[in-house]
């Protein structure tokens, strides 16, 4: 993703952007992210403070920052608590702010009655928005539906739950999450011996597992210290340093 982030452009509400940093595509829609709204014919007004980010390739623009509630997107992945169950459907929670996703039973990898997962409340799942607008709950799948393979969704067992703002969610989720989003802490830990899986969500949520509890402890610690102080590249790299000689 050719995200455009080598001249910072920082906006507040009802700002009005300069017609040159929005993206054009001969074939392709322009495509408003979080924090942008349209007005008719074609002015762009900030509704967030926060910064200014370009997608050129997607033809996509959209406003980065860290506050707000999440609002579920199609597309999005998220880590999501299970607060009941029904006879089709499980009933996700994927913030304090947003009515539970409905999650079907059988959107599992090779799910049937009699396979699919058995989700007790309070159980973690990772999950794809596949549908979500405004005047319905959104929904959940844990499957592709092109290849019916759950390609690393579905239910999360074990490890711990770390609250991340939205702006390090969507960072760590950017396919260049070092070079385009800045955030090299989970590589540096992986590359200095820390051995761990994890999950980002889209709403806010990081998910770490490991063998050794401490590592676990440490990885999420480090991962909010990043978000918390907004640590730039140089200072997550000597945050690991430090937190791997206090596991040393």
């Amino acid at each position: 993703m050719a995200v455009e982030q080598s001249q910072r452009t920082f906006v507040l509400p009802g700002d009005q952007i300069d017609p040159s940093l929005i993206p054009s595509h001969p074939k392709r829609a322009l495509r408003l992210g979080p924090g942008l709204r349209h007005i008719p014919p074609n002015e762009l007004v900030p509704t967030v403070a926060g910064q200014l980010v370009t997608d050129h390739r997607k033809n996509s623009i959209w406003v980065e920052y860290n506050g707000g509630r999440y609002i579920p997107t199609v597309g999005d992945l998220v880590i999501g608590t299970v607060h009941h169950s029904a006879v089709d459907y499980y009933y996700v929670m994927l913030s304090g702010y947003t009515s539970n996703a409905m999650l079907p039973q059988l959107a599992f990898e090779m799910a049937t009655k009699k396979t699919r997962p058995n989700l007790s409340p309070g159980a973690l799942v990772y999950a794809r928005v596949s549908l979500a607008n405004r005047h319905m709950d959104a929904e959940l799948e844990c499957v592709s539906p092109s290849t019916g393979k759950a390609d690393g969704l579905g239910p999360l067992t074990g490890g711990m739950l770390f609250d991340i703002s939205l702006g390090l969610a969507r960072r760590l989720l950017m396919r260049k999450s070092v070079e385009e989003g800045k955030v090299v802490v989970l590589e540096e830990l992986g590359a200095a011996g820390l051995a761990f899986e994890t999950a980002v969500g889209r709403n806010g949520k990081i998910w770490v597992n490991g063998e050794k509890t401490k590592t676990v402890f440490a990885v999420g610690r480090a991962v909010k210290e990043t978000d918390e102080k907004e640590l730039d590249v140089e200072q997550q790299k000597k945050l690991v340093r430090k937190l791997v000689k206090e596991l040393s």
